[in-house]
């Protein structure tokens, strides 16, 4: 089992930068893959983006594409996301989210696919 907790969300400006952080304990970090998921207020969550087990290969949602990166230190049991050029539809609570990982697949991008969440973060951006 694997417990995560996520940071540094906030109130930033249209086109600042934030950078999110999942820290998981528990044991294995590195056998999960892991994701981020939003939810905005009267909206289903969404997927941002994943990574698989080494960090090696990631995906994102095309609202993510060219303006966030995901990555993740197995040593220090975290995972991150560097978000620029917010926008405001970029505000929501941003959960990280975890699975164990099977032969064959590098990264999972549906809500249902995972196992493990955090409580969220919130990031606001003001226009």
């Amino acid at each position: 089992q694997v417990q995560l907790v996520e940071s540094g969300g906030g109130l930033v400006q249209a086109g600042g930068s934030l950078r999110l952080s999942c820290a998981a304990s528990g044991r294995a970090f590195s056998t999960y893959a892991m994701g981020w998921f939003r939810q905005a207020p009267g909206k289903e969550r969404e997927f941002v983006a994943s990574i698989s087990q080494s960090g090696g290969s990631t995906t994102y949602a095309n609202s993510a594409k060219g303006r966030f990166t995901i990555s993740r230190d197995n040593a220090r049991n975290t995972m991150y996301l560097q978000m620029n050029s917010l926008k405001p539809d970029d505000t929501a609570a941003y959960r990280c989210a975890a699975v164990p990982a099977v032969p064959g697949r590098s990264w999972y991008t549906r809500v249902s696919e995972y196992t493990y969440w955090g409580s969220g973060t919130q990031v606001t951006v003001s226009s």
